[in-house]
């Protein structure tokens, strides 16, 4: 039975397609105030993979869906595991893709949560804070000294 294309740039993704989503606590910044914002974002097999071995995470879980459950005749729509207030992350189609394609070429890691399977036992630290519009503006004092010498051959 062949399932039709969610995305007609990625034919090679469909509804059906497993996908691990996770829901992170991210900051905003906005003059100099910190605000906190839950983030849906899909979580790639090796993100996944080094969240399982214990590195600090700001995932406070993480769900295993048919990517189909989140677009509804082209709309984004939240499952009930996540809580309304959540948003979705930037680029989420794109990134969705992406991490579907992830676990399609390393079926293994589909093994660490199976479909329809939550996992809430991860290192959740919010010591490094995930700002999401964080802007680094470089000024010349950033600029490494070098010595007269060093583009010369001796």
């Amino acid at each position: 039975m062949a399932t039709a294309t969610l995305f007609p740039n990625a034919p090679d993704v469909s509804a059906d397609d497993y996908c691990i989503f996770g829901l992170a606590t991210c900051f905003l910044r906005d003059e100099g105030e910190i605000t906190e914002v839950q983030v849906i974002e899909p979580i790639p097999s090796a993100a996944l993979e080094a969240i399982l071995k214990g590195i600090p995470t700001s995932y406070k879980f993480a769900c295993a869906k048919p990517i189909g459950e989140f677009f509804a005749d082209e709309n984004l729509q939240k499952p009930a595991e996540f809580p309304p207030s959540a948003q979705f992350s930037d680029n989420f189609t794109e990134r969705v893709v992406a991490a579907a394609r992830s676990y399609k070429h390393r079926p293994e890691a589909q093994k660490h949560l199976p479909l329809g399977t939550t996992k809430d036992d991860f290192n959740y630290s919010l010591e490094r804070k995930r700002v999401l519009n964080n802007v680094n503006i470089v000024s010349t004092e950033d600029n490494v000294k070098q010595h007269a010498y060093t583009h010369q051959v001796l």
